[in-house]
């Protein structure tokens, strides 16, 4: 017992005096007394699947750090905590770090094997993903939330969570002490330095005046064509010439369904009133491997400032089913009229996204 206790000794001052050297101590001593323990880590049984990976059990990885990142990949906000969980997992993984990815569905669509084979790939995710389509690991960590992380010690005890974006520094430097508490004594240091890009950078939140809206007839809030939204019937819609902050409407022949709004008829309109830096919108065609074409126009133009999958003319293709960046302005961030004409039938929409 004396001998390990003096080599825990040794283990920290070598990782004190790194720690004082970054002028972080300070910053961990007061971060550790608020990792308590906030319940053990659940089996991840009961996936239907696995990328990246054989089926992983708590119990075969015993000793290792876990952190467990919830999450369905149309999600913006889980895109923009993206970077970071994919910087911390290569970073920390010779340190004992296991980042495992569960990828529990919201639409549908996210429940095609493909789909999210595709999506990893493209998102460039290298550590295990379990496939949660049936949401047993979700139900076992009653959990709620995507994003969601959840960081366990060495012992299989949960540690701190987050729910939603932000607090990196702070997750991080949990890792780095939880690491450290197992046997890593290099794994403090600097933090990862991360840019986003594209649909994964950070939101603008002084800007962000607009909250996620759900089309399906399920959910959606502020429909503002005449009429409302008549479900489960294909319906001649048209879009007002002015809506309000946060409304939107159709124009054309759309079928409102559980989750989507499906276009029967080319030509038709979807139309939002929004107030953000970006605008994205979920959606995809309803049969594979068939394209969509849409322009988009702001305040009746094209686009002065377009997404990542627009063109400068605001024209774009619904090829899959993801979530599609179509508006990135530029300041000053005003309220916008955003229109997105689809010139062919097939396309179903599922929800509106800002940043």
């Amino acid at each position: 017992m004396a001998q390990e206790l003096n080599q825990y000794r040794r283990d920290f001052l070598r990782m004190t005096a790194k720690t004082i050297a970054a002028g972080q101590l300070g910053m961990m001593v007061s971060h550790s007394s608020q990792l308590s323990i906030e319940g053990d880590l659940p089996p991840l049984k009961g996936a239907s699947g696995w990328l990246n990976s054989e089926p992983l059990t708590k119990t075969a990885l015993r000793g290792r750090v876990f952190l467990v990142d919830f999450w369905t990949y149309s999600c913006i906000n889980w895109r923009r905590t993206l970077p970071y969980v994919r910087a911390w997992a290569e970073k920390y993984k010779s340190h004992g770090l296991v980042v495992v990815g569960v990828h529990t569905p919201e639409f549908d669509f996210e429940r095609d094997i493909n789909n999210v084979r595709h999506a990893v790939k493209a998102m460039k995710i290298d550590y295990p993903v379990a496939l949660d389509s049936e949401y047993a690991i979700w139900r076992a960590f009653d959990n709620q939330y995507w994003p969601a992380l959840y960081i366990a010690d060495s012992n299989g005890h949960i540690r701190t969570h987050k729910f939603g974006e932000g607090d990196y520094d702070q997750l991080e430097r949990a890792i780095q002490l939880l690491l450290i508490k197992a046997g890593a004594t290099d794994a403090g240091g600097e933090l990862v330095s991360v840019v986003g890009a594209e649909a994964e950078a950070a939101a603008d939140w002084g800007n962000l005046k607009s909250a996620e809206n759900y089309l399906g007839y399920e959910r959606t809030q502020n429909f503002a064509s005449a009429g409302g939204l008549t479900p489960r019937k294909a319906k001649e819609y048209v879009a007002p010439t002015r809506l309000k902050l946060n409304h939107w409407a159709l124009g054309g022949n759309w079928a409102a369904e559980k989750q989507s709004v499906v276009l029967k008829a080319p030509n038709g309109r979807l139309v939002y009133q929004f107030h953000a830096r970006d605008l994205h919108l979920v959606m995809g065609p309803v049969t594979q491997s068939v394209s969509v074409r849409f322009r988009v126009l702001i305040d009746g133009q094209p686009p002065d400032a377009y997404g990542a999958d627009v063109n400068e003319k605001g024209e774009g293709c619904v090829t899959e089913p993801r979530m599609y960046q179509l508006i990135r302005q530029r300041s000053p961030i005003l309220d916008r009229r955003c229109e997105i004409e689809f010139l062919d039938p097939g396309v179903a929409a599922f929800s509106f996204t800002f940043g």
